[in-house]
């Protein structure tokens, strides 16, 4: 569980940060949008709602020492969930490294869609925000083959693949409707990174 906090606010809500949680076996991660000034009591909250109800709870957290992380809160919450933390240094790849490499590939994708002018616009011209791609991103990683599993991390999870929203695309399809070919590519090119 780890943060990428220097992001350009983004969205209605102005997010400008985002938590990255990635399941160690299946390699299977969960992006979310959050405020770098959150409390650790919203932070906990948020990731409850977020997270907990849709996974259950954590047995075991690796994460930095991210000051909302080392909270009396965040750590007497945990203790009596029965869920483990271990801080780590952050990037040593020994305790953490998917995490790190998760975040650095999330950072390559922003800065690809959304930073230095090269924003993935769809035909009618709208420019998608970081906040926007994140959950795209999410889909798209979760359908790619891991190099330690051999599998995707939704067939590990679920058994099988989630359709992405591209796959029914075809050429004459995209050929009737721009947006539908600017959709396709920008997943096409997530699944690449």
């Amino acid at each position: 569980m780890e943060w990428v906090t220097t992001l350009p606010p983004c969205g209605e809500k102005h997010y400008n940060a985002c938590l990255v949680i990635v399941d160690g076996c299946r390699k299977n991660p969960i992006f979310s949008p959050f405020h770098n000034d959150d409390t650790a009591i919203e932070k906990a909250l948020s990731i409850c709602n977020k997270f907990i109800y849709h996974t259950g709870l954590f047995k075991n957290i690796i994460s930095d020492r991210y000051l909302k992380f080392t909270s009396a809160l965040w750590t007497n919450l945990h203790e009596i969930l029965g869920t483990k933390i271990s801080f780590s240094t952050a990037y040593h790849p020994q305790n953490d490294g998917l995490v790190e490499k998760m975040i650095n590939t999330i950072e390559v994708v922003i800065r690809r869609f959304c930073v230095y002018e090269l924003q993935f616009k769809a035909s009618d011209g709208f420019t998608h925000k970081w906040c926007a791609l994140i959950l795209a991103l999410e889909l798209a990683y979760k359908n790619s083959i891991h190099t330690s599993t051999g599998k995707t991390p939704a067939m590990l999870e679920k058994g099988w693949n989630p359709k992405l929203p591209a796959d029914p695309l075809n050429k004459n399809l995209a050929d009737v409707h721009q947006a539908a070919s600017s959709f396709k590519l920008m997943f096409d090119t997530l699944r690449n990174h």
